[in-house]
C-alpha cells in the first residue's frame, strides 16, 4: 500500500445559532497514489468540508490529516497547499484576461516552482491534457468549458504535486465532456501515479473512478 495521505480519528464541526453541527465524526481514512477517489453525496453531506480540509483550506476540531506519514501542520499549511498539492475548481477559477498558457506560468511563479523554462513546462502540460499549444495562446474567455477545465487540471499539475483535488469538476460541463475529464484523470492516476480526490454528487461520474466514498453517518464508507 502506498499511502499518501491519511485522516486519522479527524472530526469536524460548526455552530449554528448556538447548536453545534457535526458534518464528520472520528474519520479514518488512508488515500493511495495511484488510485483516483470520488467522494459522493448530496449537498450538505459533508464531501466539500472533507476536500477542503484535504486541501488545508480549513482545519478539524480534532484529529490529523498526514501526508505521507507527516503531520500538514508540521509541513506548514501554505507550502502544503503551494508544494503538495493541486486544486482543480467547478467554475475555473482562470485569470479571464490571460491565455491558457499565462495561466499556468502564472501559478508556477506564485507557487515559487524552480523549473528555470516555466513557458516550455506549460506547454508540456497544456499537451498532456489533451490541448494543442495553439489552444493554449488563446485568451482563456475564447475557450470552451471543458477547454477550461483542461487549462485549470494543467495548472495544477504545475506544481508536480502528488496529490489532485477536485471540487465537482464536471458539473459545469455537458455528458461527452465531463467524461473525456474523468478519463484524464483516470489516465493522471493510473500511469502518472496521482492521488486523485474528487467530489461530485453524480453516481454516473463516481462508477468511473477506482474507489467511492459515501458519507454515512458522518464518517468515510466505501461503496
Amino acid at each position: 500500500m502506498n499511502k499518501i495521505l491519511e485522516f486519522k480519528n479527524v472530526n469536524y464541526s460548526y455552530k449554528d445559532g448556538g447548536k453545534e453541527s457535526v458534518i464528520l465524526n472520528e474519520v479514518d481514512f488512508n488515500f493511495e497514489s495511484g488510485k483516483f477517489y470520488t467522494i459522493l453525496g448530496p449537498s450538505g453531506s459533508g464531501k466539500t468540508t472533507a476536500l477542503s480540509l484535504a486541501s488545508a483550506l480549513d482545519s478539524p476540531k480534532s484529529g490529523e490529516l498526514l501526508y505521507e506519514g507527516k503531520d500538514i501542520k508540521k509541513i506548514g499549511l501554505t507550502n502544503y497547499r503551494n508544494q503538495y498539492i493541486g486544486i482543480v475548481f467547478q467554475a475555473y477559477n482562470l485569470i479571464n484576461y490571460m491565455t491558457g498558457i499565462q495561466n499556468i506560468v502564472t501559478a508556477m511563479e506564485i507557487t515559487k516552482n524552480e523549473i528555470l523554462d516555466k513557458k516550455q513546462k506549460a506547454y508540456e502540460l497544456i499537451e498532456k491534457v489533451g490541448l494543442t499549444k495553439e489552444e493554449g495562446n488563446r485568451s482563456v474567455l475564447n475557450l470552451s468549458g471543458g477547454q477550461q477545465q483542461r487549462v485549470a487540471i494543467a495548472r495544477a499539475l504545475s506544481t508536480n504535486a502528488k496529490i489532485i483535488l477536485a471540487d465537482e469538476p464536471t458539473g459545469n460541463l455537458d455528458s461527452k465532456t465531463s467524461t473525456d475529464i474523468i478519463k484524464l484523470f483516470q489516465k493522471l492516476a493510473h500511469e502518472d501515479n496521482k492521488c486523485i480526490i474528487m467530489v461530485t454528487h453524480s453516481l454516473e461520474i463516481a462508477s468511473m473512478s477506482d474507489v467511492i466514498i459515501n458519507l454515512d453517518n458522518k464518517k468515510f464508507k466505501i461503496q
